[in-house]
């Protein structure tokens, strides 16, 4: 091969290898601040209402009832507890909730609380999960005293993914989860072309940070990847009497 030629191939790999747009060593340097201005498209105006829900976000729950849900046992009414003080808590046995719309990629807001007075060990203290579309599970669980296996702790992403800290108030006390997820991408034959992605924050602290998600979070064997789309957020019912309880959830739907 030619050694110019082949140099010339070597320095455009390079240039792809390194994210680089080939195009730019013969663009012209901008010589003016106008140049590299842009005016459009106007990003949308967005409020924040004063009990701190964003103006475009939809509210699933807001402490007044179960519009938005569904019992996963029989697609029929929630039988989990509605309390005075605008909190939901798992009734024990009952079966995980559901939302009745199907989401993709989203900016998840919810508030949960373990009981100030906690029994039981492990995965066996106050343990339930949020799910992106119905498959992939951010864990909840009370581990303030409480070891477990850490991929499993409160903030993993069940079983795939470590908490890069462990960010948990009191036990009794409310924790906010901020979730930032996009969901997988898949091809016509069904083969995933991106993988998920999910960022956390725990009482405003980063505890998972854009984990490229391997696929359904199971109890037992490896992460399966079934062609899917848009899917439900789900709340579990971790059937050990766990008494968690939910407050003040919202979502924003990304693009």
């Amino acid at each position: 091969m030619n050694k110019l030629f082949q140099s010339a191939i070597l320095f455009f790999m390079a240039l792809i290898c390194h994210g680089q747009n080939t195009n730019s060593a013969t663009e012209k340097e901008p010589k003016t601040p106008e140049e590299t201005e842009v005016y459009k498209p106007v990003p949308p105006k967005v409020s924040i209402k004063a009990n701190g829900v964003p103006s475009d976000a939809l509210v699933l729950f807001d402490g007044t009832d179960f519009e938005h849900w569904v019992s996963t046992v029989d697609g029929n009414a929630v039988q989990w507890h509605l309390n005075e003080d605008g909190s939901m808590t798992v009734k024990n046995k009952a079966g995980d909730i559901k939302t009745k719309q199907d989401f993709g990629c989203v900016q998840l807001h919810l508030e949960w609380s373990s009981p100030a007075s906690v029994a039981g060990k492990s995965q066996g203290r106050a343990n339930s999960g949020v799910f992106l579309q119905d498959r992939y599970e951010v864990q909840i669980l009370d581990n303030n005293d409480n070891d477990t296996y850490v991929n499993g702790q409160v903030g993993a992403i069940y079983k795939q993914s470590v908490p890069l800290a462990m960010a948990s108030v009191p036990s009794g006390e409310w924790n906010a989860y901020d979730i930032i997820y996009h969901q997988p991408r898949f091809n016509d034959k069904g083969e995933k072309t991106e993988p998920a992605t999910i960022t956390v924050l725990q009482n405003g602290v980063l505890i998972q940070d854009h984990f490229k998600i391997k696929g359904t979070t199971e109890y037992i064997g490896w992460p399966k990847n079934e062609a899917h789309g848009k899917g439900p957020i789900k709340l579990q019912d971790h059937r050990d009497n766990s008494r968690v309880s939910f407050r003040n959830i919202w979502l924003r739907e990304l693009h």
